[in-house]
């Protein structure tokens, strides 16, 4: 099979789908792999570096959209990179399709088939190829929000670990899975006061008994989100329902009962958002004022620390890649029953659950396609 990597074109995306050593891995199964120039640039990676693993450098992503069976990416496939996938071709990256009706459209009309890395299972259920970024997304949410907590950043001036004397900053995150586990560590090794806000009583018991004294846990309810965000400093949105779009649990009206100058993270913000007034910003403006509450809602936090993500992003994906390439995506599919829930698009057809309601398309039942 012949596999591409074009170079990332998001604003301030630096990751790239293939490192050399996956590219390796590739060539070394027989396949040919083509990178564009200067693709892995952003985490340190030459053109020189690719060429020693044995892949094929090639000037510009036309080449890679025209002929490669596989596109292997990071981000979604932005406007100018859709109307390049020919029908049949495997486009394998991150999708969050459900709050992205255009992409959709774009992809369906494509003929595409279109594997997300986040609606992949693994067997205890979880989502192993967004686990690797939610980490990262996690530990950066408490970083971003201690630089927007800064007066000069809009923020109330608030340190997140205080000094002697000095009350610390009240940290509130909303959901208890992988970015809020995470940020909930770099929140209590900060010294920061955390609360942890979650509506399984499993995932309350699990992150109470690691952080024991250092973190709160609450129930997830009405009255308790409201009181804590109320008094928050600083709230991190970690919400998550595999593949579809984040409910919205901090309202509008919620702001106007929280201490100006308080700062919302969004991370939940591929998937549209968890707060009401959240709209996608980047890392050249990352925040906004909405009544007084700073927003940051940067949509690929991940990008800003590309080597670490890069690689810890290779580690997961590859596998699923290698028996792709290998196998052909139907019969990789048919022996992985959890790499089959990636599939989310093909010939034309939503094939994803949570996609098809968010966004009304019919849904193409998975084993129709596998028969």
């Amino acid at each position: 099979m012949r596999i591409g990597c074009p170079r990332e074109i998001k604003n301030r995306e630096y990751r790239v789908g293939l490192t050399p050593e996956s590219a390796k891995e590739l060539v070394a199964h027989g396949h040919q792999v083509w990178i564009e120039s200067h693709a892995g640039m952003g985490i340190g990676a030459t053109d020189a570096e690719y060429r020693a693993a044995g892949a094929t450098i090639v000037d510009g992503p036309g080449p890679i959209f025209a002929e490669c069976d596989m596109v292997v990416k990071v981000k979604e496939p932005q406007a100018e990179e859709r109307a390049q996938l020919r029908e049949g071709q495997i486009l394998y990256t991150y999708l969050h399709l459900a709050p992205d009706p255009d992409q959709t459209a774009d992809l369906i009309k494509s003929g595409v088939i279109a594997i997300a890395y986040e609606t992949v299972t693994s067997k205890e259920g979880g989502l192993p190829l967004l686990k690797p970024m939610s980490q990262v997304a996690g530990r950066m949410s408490i970083h971003a929000g201690a630089n927007a907590l800064e007066k000069i950043h809009g923020g109330r001036g608030v340190l997140i670990g205080g000094v002697p004397g000095v009350m610390p900053a009240n940290v509130v995150i909303i959901g208890g899975g992988v970015v809020g586990f995470n940020a909930a560590q770099m929140s209590a090794g900060m010294g920061g006061l955390t609360t942890i806000l979650d509506r399984d009583p499993e995932v309350l018991e699990r992150v109470g008994t690691h952080f024991e004294s250092r973190a709160c846990t609450r129930f997830s309810n009405e009255a308790n989100l409201l009181d804590a965000v109320r008094n928050a400093d600083l709230v991190i949105g970690a919400v998550l329902i595999p593949g579809a779009a984040a409910p919205k649990l901090v309202t509008r009206a919620m702001l106007g009962e929280m201490r100006p100058g308080a700062v919302l993270v969004d991370v939940a913000i591929d998937q549209g958002g968890c707060f009401e007034t959240s709209h996608a910003t980047t890392h050249d403006d990352p925040t906004y004022i909405v009544d007084d509450i700073v927003h940051y809602c940067v949509a690929n936090m991940p990008g800003a620390v590309a080597r670490t993500s890069t690689y810890a992003l290779n580690n997961v994906t590859l596998p699923h890649a290698l028996r792709i390439a290998d196998l052909g995506w139907r019969e990789a599919m048919r022996a992985d029953p959890h790499l089959a829930q990636g599939l989310n698009i093909h010939a034309g057809r939503v094939t994803y659950g949570a996609v098809a309601r968010e966004l009304g398309h019919d849904l193409l039942e998975l084993a129709e396609v596998l028969a």
